[in-house]
């Protein structure tokens, strides 16, 4: 058997544990699952896909966030026990669901959408595959805003208002893009003192991300762009 302790309050005394049958290539996912099926139908989580897709399952697992969707009993169980936890840096709304509000918030704040200008081109832009910009944002398009990397980011717990490593992925995904006609308004967005600039670049966003994606590296090119920016202000003045 499976001990499951699963955070459902506040404190040391928040938790409540589950006893689960071990099962072949059991994974989390399917571990919160049973419990909620033949234990307690109270218990709230949240999933869609269930293959690595959607990205919604995501949970504190044995203080680590990860897809529980993706990620075996056998490879995380300390022993015989499991510990499960909401995601960090986001309110909990019961249980392992939170609110991705505040995620997607700022994804808005860093314009994290496209800008197609007043006047928009009448037919579609051609984006060669080996371009250098597109190339420069070949893996971070691949974000599915599933928020572990934002779970994960000390700089998020330490600085509420930071953008995080997601919505700033997303911002040097556009900022790279040849198509898009906001670009001195998200790189003035992402240069706050809760923008790009606000990264330690502890790399934790990186080393979890479960699609193997590297916001790090994203946010150190928004440094960079945000500083030539900076620079072509200072010469038009001078």
């Amino acid at each position: 058997m499976l001990a499951v302790r699963i955070r459902r309050g506040e404190g040391p005394q928040g938790f409540q544990t589950f006893a689960v049958p071990r099962r072949a290539n059991q994974t989390v996912l399917d571990v919160v699952t049973e419990i909620q099926r033949d234990q307690d139908p109270t218990l709230s989580y949240r999933f869609a896909c269930r293959v690595g897709m959607c990205g919604s399952c995501g949970m504190t697992v044995n203080g680590r966030p990860r897809w529980t969707c993706r990620t075996r009993v056998a490879q995380v169980a300390e022993g015989e026990s499991l510990t499960l936890e909401p995601l960090r840096n986001l309110p909990v709304v019961k249980d392992l669901t939170v609110d991705m509000e505040p995620f997607f918030t700022k994804w808005r704040d860093a314009h994290g959408y496209f800008e197609p200008g007043e006047t928009p081109a009448d037919d579609f832009a051609t984006v060669l595959p080996d371009s250098a910009e597109r190339q420069e944002v070949d893996a971070g398009i691949e974000c599915i805003n599933c928020g572990v990397c934002y779970a994960a980011c000390d700089v998020v717990s330490w600085n509420p208002d930071y953008l995080g490593p997601a919505a700033l992925n997303r911002a040097w995904t556009l900022v790279n893009d040849v198509r898009d006609r906001g670009q001195a308004e998200r790189l003035a967005a992402v240069s706050t003192d809760a923008g790009c600039h606000a990264c330690h670049s502890h790399m934790s966003c990186t080393e979890h991300c479960p699609k193997g994606l590297a916001p790090t590296f994203a946010i150190a090119g928004l440094k960079r762009e945000t500083a030539r920016a900076a620079l072509r202000r200072f010469r038009r003045k001078a």
